[in-house]
């Protein structure tokens, strides 16, 4: 009886932990439902009667076409001049370096339209270079989420590159490795991992743009977000939207989980 009696006294406590445990979890659950899980399940059963009409459009495949490549375009843009900057501000010394980086970091806090905005003082019909026939096209979307994601991926090498140890390069300089020596076979692969970082957060964001390519207007820039905008917004269409919201929610989860996953295996194998 009294082994019973300690094993109940001790089994008290742990179900006390237990539910107060659970008082703690239960809030953020019902937020998560109530917020996110449950506008999702609308949306999905929305979508239901559409998805034939929708997917077997040209208008579809063509947004979905456009908007991989957009993406895909702006991600290598994003990768080959961030990590230009990046190796010119941490490497190359010169005044205002520090500015330079402070500047990255105040792009990071900036909406995307105010990039889209500019573009129009500087490639509209009335802009600086009155180079209208480019501010409609794709090129220009293209090249204005460059601007804007660029430091997405230039913070991540600046702070990968200013842990480098500057011994290593000074050895590997004195030993008769040039410049383009040193960044190709020391530089870089040190900072390959601050690089698949900041372009997949790139790519993932790029894909989902809406601000620049609606304040933009580019014609035939159609993506996806613009899609559920026009049929949502513009032809009240609301089961059409819901099926591009659906496979634009489907192709974020996707991407994410292919990346978190590539990722994983290359720490697995490092460990």
């Amino acid at each position: 009886m009294a082994v019973e009696a300690l094993v109940v006294n001790a089994a008290v406590p742990r179900r006390a932990r237990g539910d107060r445990a659970w008082g703690w979890v239960l809030p953020p659950l019902v937020l998560i439902a109530v917020l996110v899980v449950y506008p999702l399940v609308l949306v999905a059963v929305e979508s239901v009667p559409a998805w034939g009409a929708v997917v077997g459009s040209s208008e579809f495949r063509d947004a979905l076409v456009r908007t991989v490549q957009i993406a895909v375009s702006s991600t290598v843009g994003c990768l080959i001049t961030g990590t230009f900057l990046a190796v010119v501000v941490s490497f190359v010394p010169f005044p205002g370096a520090r500015i330079v980086a402070g500047l990255v970091d105040t792009m990071l806090a900036l909406p995307s339209f105010l990039v889209a905005l500019s573009f129009t003082f500087i490639y509209g019909t009335t802009g600086i270079l009155r180079a209208g026939g480019f501010l409609t096209s794709p090129w220009a979307v293209v090249l204005a989420e460059v601007t804007f994601y660029t430091p997405f991926v230039m913070r991540p090498l600046l702070a990968a590159m200013s842990r480098l140890p500057r011994a290593q390069l000074d050895v590997a300089a004195s030993l008769g490795a040039g410049p383009w020596r040193v960044l190709r076979q020391i530089v870089l692969p040190e900072v390959r991992p601050a690089m698949v970082a900041g372009g997949s957060l790139t790519l993932l964001l790029t894909l989902n743009e809406f601000g620049i390519v609606l304040f933009l207007g580019a014609k035939g820039t159609t993506t996806l977000p613009m899609l559920v905008h026009t049929k949502g917004i513009v032809m009240f269409d609301y089961p059409g939207a819901c099926v591009i919201a659906v496979v634009q929610i489907a192709l974020s989860l996707g991407l994410y989980a292919v990346l978190r996953l590539a990722l994983g295996g290359r720490r697995a194998r490092l460990d």
